[in-house]
């Protein structure tokens, strides 16, 4: 769980600490993703954190297509975002 709102490298590294390592490719899936949908560390990080918990493991399609929903919905906290995903019933949460 996020406590507090990190860079997108931040939680990246401390992913890694936990035992979660992302390719290469993955990692400029992420900014990509975080660019081409301008969204903030905030919304990128719960998104990867989402497509962990759904995908058990990075899925580059699916991150972008959440980044996408959330952008669409203009979701932009992650309270909001995990709001939405149990609305939407995606994670059994």
């Amino acid at each position: 769980m996020i406590h507090s709102v990190r860079t997108v490298e931040d939680y990246l590294f401390h992913l890694k600490s936990k035992g979660f390592v992302f390719r290469e490719d993955a990692i400029g899936f992420i900014y990509f993703g975080q660019q081409y949908t301008n969204s903030s560390d905030e919304i990128t990080n719960t998104a990867i954190e989402i497509t962990l918990k759904a995908q058990k493991g990075f899925d580059g399609s699916f991150f972008i297509s959440l980044l996408e929903t959330f952008a669409s919905n203009k979701i932009d906290s992650r309270k909001e975002a995990w709001e939405f995903i149990k609305k939407i019933e995606l994670l059994a949460v």
